[in-house]
């Protein structure tokens, strides 16, 4: 079975980020790059709070308190939010935006690779 690292993602998606940021900041402006760069932040933060998440349930084997599942709610309506600003005030690509959101899913397969390549 392969394991993963939540610490080789967290480190795979910040090299992505920065890699993003800076591709964008080229190809299309430092609007852009923040734009980038706000979407790779609450990718992160989602992907660490689902890992916390997880790990709280598969220690103890029962679901977290009702204040974990009010957070999850309220996060998305945050990140929702975030998404609007970056988009309407800093006049940000959505594109550009949903990119830097994909960051921690591609740092996940990145780290599945790894993980596969490694197990053979």
């Amino acid at each position: 079975m392969i394991e993963l690292s939540i610490d080789r993602i967290t480190r795979i998606a910040i090299v992505l980020g920065a890699i993003g940021v800076l591709a964008a900041l080229g190809l299309r402006g430092p609007r852009d790059a923040a734009g980038f760069l706000i979407g790779a932040g609450l990718s992160l933060i989602t992907v660490r709070s689902w890992f916390k998440l997880a790990d709280a349930i598969g220690a103890s084997g029962t679901l977290p308190a009702a204040g974990s599942v009010v957070f999850l709610v309220v996060r998305y309506l945050l990140i929702a939010g975030a998404v609007y600003a970056t988009i309407y005030v800093l006049r940000s690509s959505p594109a550009v935006l949903v990119m830097g959101l994909l960051v921690s899913f591609f740092a996940v397969v990145l780290e599945l690779l790894f993980g596969l390549s490694v197990s053979k």
